[in-house]
C-alpha cells in the first residue's frame, strides 16, 4: 500500500516569533493551556507546566529542550497521552491530536490512539530483556492489534530499515547501547505511526553513536514525513532538528527555528534498504 502521508516541505515556513505558534496550520498536534502539578507530601506541591501552549506541524521534527526541572518530559508526556493536563485551577486545557481534541476523549481511546498513531522513544531503551530484538518490536505490534505474520513481517521490514536484521536474534544484553537504541526506534516506528516523542534518546550513548541515532531520525523525517518531538539537552540533537522550544519554569520561553539543514539525500549508513 502506498504511504499517502505528506511528506515535509522545506520550504515551510513558522513564524517563531510568535510563541503561541499560531501560524502553524497544518498542526499534527496542538497543546493549548497545559498545566501539571506534582503534589510532594501533604503540602509541597511543584507546578511542572504552568500554561503551555504549543503546535508541532505534520512532518515537522522538533527539539523540545531547557534545563533540569524546565517541564520538558512533562509536556512530552502530556503530548503523547502517557499523563493527562490538569482541568483545575485554569481555562480548559486543550489537547489537539490529528484533529480530536484528546482531553474530550475517554482513556481506552486515548490507549487505543497511542498505540496505533504514536510511538515512544526512551533513554534507557525500554527493551524487555528476556525477548530478543524482533520480539521486542513484534510487542508494538501487539499492542497495535497486528498479530501473527503481520507483525513478524512488519518487525523484520523496519529491522532492515535500521540496520540490525543480523540482530534479530538477539537479547538486549547480547547488543551495544547504540543498537539498543535502534531497536528501541525501530519499535517506536513499527505502526508507522503519526508521531514519534523521543525522551533524551542519545542520552546513553556515546557521540559517534548519538550521531548514528540522530542521523537515522532525520531520514525518517525528510524521507518518510515522519513528525518527530525530541526532548534533549545536548545542543547536538537541537541542531539536527527544524526548530527548538526553549522551557523555562514550566512554560515556554521561546522558538527558534534551526538555520541550516543538512540535506537527506542519502539513506544513513544504519539504514539498509528493504529488499524488494
Amino acid at each position: 500500500m502506498t504511504d499517502t502521508r505528506l511528506l515535509y516541505d522545506p520550504n515551510t515556513q513558522f513564524d517563531t516569533d510568535r510563541k503561541d505558534m499560531d501560524m502553524i496550520t497544518n498542526a499534527l498536534v496542538e497543546g493549548r493551556d497545559l498545566r501539571k502539578t506534582y503534589q510532594l507530601g501533604k503540602r509541597a506541591a511543584v507546578p511542572a507546566l504552568r500554561g503551555v501552549d504549543i503546535s508541532i506541524a505534520q512532518g515537522e521534527m522538533v527539539a523540545i529542550m531547557g534545563p533540569s526541572g524546565s517541564g520538558k518530559s512533562t509536556l512530552m508526556h502530556i503530548l503523547g497521552m502517557l499523563h493527562a493536563p490538569e482541568m483545575n485551577d485554569g481555562p480548559r486545557p486543550e489537547l489537539w491530536f490529528e484533529g480530536r481534541d484528546m482531553t474530550r476523549v475517554g482513556e481506552s481511546e486515548r490507549t487505543r490512539i497511542r498505540a496505533k498513531r504514536m510511538g515512544f522513544v526512551f533513554q534507557s531503551f525500554n527493551l524487555v530483556p528476556t525477548l530478543t530484538a524482533l520480539e521486542n518490536i513484534m510487542l508494538a505490534c501487539d499492542y497495535a492489534g497486528v498479530k501473527g505474520t503481520d507483525a513478524q513481517t512488519a518487525a523484520e521490514h523496519v529491522l532492515r530499515l535500521v540496520g540490525l536484521a543480523d540482530r534479530a536474534g538477539h537479547r538486549p544484553a547480547e547488543l551495544s547501547g547504540g543498537e539498543q537504541q535502534r531497536i528501541a526506534t525501530a519499535r517506536a516506528l513499527v505502526n508507522q505511526p503519526s508521531l514519534v516523542l523521543a525522551d533524551e534518546p542519545t542520552g546513553n550513548l556515546d557521540s559517534t553513536r548519538a550521531r548514528e541515532i540522530l542521523d537515522l531520525m532525520r531520514w525518517f523525517n525528510r524521507e518518510h514525513g515522519q513528525t518527530l518531538v525530541l526532548v534533549t539537552h545536548d545542543p547536538e540533537v537541537g541542531n539536527a532538528c527544524d526548530r527548538v522550544v526553549h522551557m523555562r519554569d514550566g512554560l515556554v520561553a521561546n522558538h527558534a527555528a534551526v538555520p541550516v539543514r543538512p540535506p537527506a539525500t542519502a539513506m544513513p549508513q544504519t539504514a539498509i534498504p528493504t529488499a524488494a
